[in-house]
C-alpha cells in the first residue's frame, strides 16, 4: 500500500506516460478550519479522474466540474483560493468560514515527476522547488525539519520517504498495530524468528520477516522517519533490537511490558554500553492511558503516543501509561498530580 502522496505522484506519472494531460493540486495555505493540512496533494486527469484529496470532497467536485467543462488549459502554475466569503465557505463545505489556497500545476516533462519518484524510492528527503511563473522544477536534498515554503514566485514542497514502523513480534497485538499503522500510511515490517507465531499471519500491505530482530534493525538503518516497537515480552528477542534502535536515529523506540518489567529492561540495557541519553529515549511501558484492555485498544494507545512523538508533541505529565498508573495508585491525601475524572 502506497502512501497517499506517493499514490498521487505515481498516478500523475502513469497518466503522463499514457498521453493524458493532468494537473497537480497542492494545499499551500489554510485559514480558519480546513479539512486537509498544508501540503496535501491531489492529481486530476483531463477526463476528471482524481487521486488524492485537498478538501475531503467539496472542492474536488468543483475542480472536476471545471476540467470536464473546459479541459486542462493552464500553461503555467496558478494560485486559486476557495472560501473567502461566507457564501463560498458554505458552498464548498469549509467549516467555520475556513479558507484554503491551492497551487494548481499543469504537469509536463519539465515537472520531472519520474526523478522525484526515483529519489523517494532511494529513501531520500527531497525539496521540490517549483517556479510559479514558468513551471520549471529543481530538486535538492531537504534538511530534516524543513517545511513547505511559498512566495510570489517559488513554491518549495518537501517530499519524504514513507514513515516506517518495525514491529518486533507477530502476536495478536502486532496484527492490530500493523493494520492500523498501514491505514495511517506507514510502511510496516513485522519481524519474528519464531515460526509458530508467523504461521497464519496475513495482514495485507505488511512485510513479514523471520530474521533475528537486531539484524533487521541494523539492515533497516532506522532514521528520523522510522519507529521501532518491541512486543514479544522476550528479552532474547527484544533487548538487542532495542539496543540497536536506541543507538539509531529512530524517532520512537518503545517496548511493551509492566512498569516492573520495564525497570528490569532498563537495567539490562545498561549492560549493553548504552549511555543515559540513549536509555532516556526508550518509551516504556508504551502507550497513553485510555483504560485499554483489548489488543485493539492497546494498539490505539500505542499509536497515539507514537503519533505524538512523530508530530513533535510533548505529552503532559500523567498521560502516559506508567505515569497515569502511578497517579492512580497514589494513596489519598498524598501530594501528587491527579488525572481529571479519576479522583
Amino acid at each position: 500500500m502506497d502512501s497517499i502522496d506517493l499514490e498521487v505522484l505515481k498516478s500523475s506519472d502513469d497518466w503522463l506516460k499514457a498521453g493524458h494531460r493532468c494537473e497537480l493540486v497542492t494545499v499551500i495555505r489554510t485559514w480558519g478550519s480546513s479539512p486537509r493540512p498544508e501540503g496535501a496533494m491531489l492529481a486530476i486527469r483531463d477526463d476528471g479522474m482524481v487521486v488524492g484529496s485537498v478538501s475531503g470532497g467539496c472542492i474536488e467536485d468543483d475542480l472536476i466540474a471545471h476540467v470536464r467543462r473546459h479541459g486542462i488549459v493552464r500553461k503555467h502554475p496558478e494560485m486559486v483560493t476557495y472560501g473567502i466569503t461566507a457564501d463560498e465557505a458554505h458552498r464548498f463545505g469549509l467549516p467555520c468560514g475556513g479558507t484554503i489556497q491551492l497551487a494548481i500545476e499543469p504537469l509536463s516533462v519539465q515537472s520531472r515527476i519520474p526523478e522525484l519518484l526515483d529519489r523517494l524510492a532511494a529513501q531520500q528527503l527531497v525539496a521540490r522547488r517549483l517556479d510559479l511563473h514558468t513551471g520549471a522544477v529543481v530538486y535538492s536534498e531537504a534538511r530534516p525539519g524543513m517545511t513547505m515554503q511559498v512566495s510570489d514566485t517559488i513554491l518549495t514542497t518537501i517530499h519524504g520517504p514513507r514513515w516506517r514502523l518495525l514491529i518486533i513480534g507477530a502476536g495478536q497485538l502486532s496484527r492490530f498495530l500493523a493494520q492500523i499503522a498501514v491505514g495511517m500510511d506507514y510502511q510496516v515490517t513485522v519481524c519474528d524468528p519464531r515460526e509458530e507465531y508467523r504461521q497464519g499471519w496475513l495482514v495485507p500491505g505488511v512485510s513479514l520477516v523471520h530474521d533475528m530482530p537486531d539484524d533487521v534493525v541494523i539492515s533497516m538503518r532506522p532514521d528520523s522517519r522510522c519507529a521501532v516497537v518491541a512486543l514479544t515480552h522476550d528479552p532474547k528477542l527484544d533487548d538487542l533490537a532495542l539496543m540497536e534502535s536506541l543507538k539509531s536515529g529512530a524517532f520512537y523506540v518503545g517496548a511493551i511490558g509492566s512498569r516492573a518489567n520495564n525497570a528490569k529492561r532498563r537495567e539490562r540495557l545498561k549492560l549493553f554500553d548504552l549511555d543515559d541519553t540513549q536509555l532516556a529515549r526508550l518509551h516504556g511501558p508504551i502507550g497513553i492511558y485510555i483504560g485499554s484492555k483489548t489488543p485493539a485498544e492497546i494498539a490505539v494507545s500505542i499509536l497515539a503516543e507514537l503519533t505524538a512523538a512523530k508530530n513533535g508533541i510533548e505529552l503532559p505529565h500523567g498521560v502516559r501509561v506508567a505515569e497515569a498508573k502511578s497517579i492512580l495508585q497514589t494513596p489519598p491525601g498524598t501530594d501528587s498530580c491527579t488525572i481529571p475524572g479519576t479522583d
